[in-house]
């Protein structure tokens, strides 16, 4: 039997999602597009204050990877603490609320405290089935490698995983945590996951990506996402099976394992190179029932890591993951029922 806890390994920006129902107004006063996620600038200061003044406000423990991770454990129930999750909060009341989440999540979640900056949040600003995303990074902007993953006790819980991911948005705060991870990763001969997470990645941290990239063994995406890296790389196709081929021939360190390349595409089949790119259809849901696909692909990666860490075929991964994608969009952000029902 092998044992679970600590298996996953994650670390990214902690943030604490604050999710209301706005108006076109609201998005228009902002400047915002109805289905994008940004990082927050000066001109949205004012938005925090007034999204947290609707009616009916949300709070859930956020951040793409965090998200996935808690999605993973979720999946799997039992035991507690398969996933480590590293990332920077500030000591304050939102880190001490996103501190109670992940516990309640069964994170093992080993928090960098910091005085400097106010604990991150998402403002996810949903219209109809379309979602805005704001982030405030603040804390999760101030991980430093050495004054927390290098740490000897810290550093042993990387060592005990044997499945890593690390959503792109962290490439923005901590290349060099990256690079750590997947270099001890890729020597040890685990695997080591990474997401493309929003077109802005490709388009300005893209050296820091590239970077990572020969150390990544399976990469994931949606569909604009890989036509921007696409783009950013020359590729000179926008056939999303055609990207994913040259996505996955791109140099890669450890030579032992063929990197997988995963593309989502909204309600339309997943792409993904099991030995050849393969089309996976998702599972059928009556446009009705989709509340907010906030989450999805974060919900995606979380249910192919739950099924990855236990050592299932690359399918199987792939099904979990279109699982729970599929239970995160019929509800409002990234929350899930007490149970799976997955077989």
């Amino acid at each position: 039997m092998i044992t679970l806890e600590n298996m996953l390994f994650g670390m990214g920006n902690p943030l604490l999602d604050i999710s209301a129902v706005v108006d076109k107004d609201f998005l228009d006063k902002f400047g915002l597009k109805p289905n994008d996620q940004i990082l927050a600038e000066d001109r949205h200061k004012a938005l925090f204050e007034e999204i947290v003044k609707r009616n009916k406000v949300e709070y859930h423990a956020g951040g793409s990877t965090q998200n996935s991770v808690k999605i993973a454990q979720w999946m799997l129930q039992k035991p507690h603490k398969v996933a480590t999750f590293f990332g920077c909060i500030g000591k304050d009341r939102f880190g001490e609320i996103l501190k109670k989440k992940a516990e309640e999540a069964h994170v093992d979640a080993h928090y960098y405290e910091q005085n400097e900056e106010p604990t991150g949040t998402c403002a996810a600003c949903i219209t109809g089935d379309n979602r805005s995303l704001v982030a405030n990074l603040a804390a999760a902007n101030c991980y430093k490698k050495e004054k927390h993953l290098d740490l000897d006790s810290n550093w042993e819980l990387v060592k005990k995983a044997k499945v890593y991911y690390i959503a792109g948005f962290f490439l923005t705060v901590s290349p060099e945590s990256i690079l750590k991870v997947a270099r001890h990763a890729s020597d040890k001969n685990k695997i080591f996951c990474m997401n493309l997470s929003a077109p802005f990645i490709s388009q300005f941290f893209k050296e820091p990506l590239m970077e990572v990239m020969p150390y990544v063994d399976i990469l994931f995406g949606n569909e604009t996402e890989a036509a921007t890296f696409a783009k950013e790389l020359g590729f000179e196709t926008d056939d999303i099976a055609e990207i994913a081929k040259k996505t996955q021939n791109l140099p890669k360190e450890n030579t032992k394992r063929q990197r997988v390349v995963v593309f989502t595409q909204g309600k339309d089949d997943t792409v993904a190179t099991v030995g050849m790119v393969t089309m996976f259809p998702v599972l059928d849901i009556d446009q009705n029932d989709i509340v907010d696909t906030n989450g999805a692909g974060d919900a995606f990666v979380g249910g192919f890591l739950s099924a990855l860490v236990q050592e299932h075929a690359l399918e199987e991964c792939i099904r979990a993951g279109h699982y729970a994608a599929n239970v995160i969009i019929r509800r409002v952000g990234c929350t899930f029922p007490e149970k799976p029902d997955y077989h």
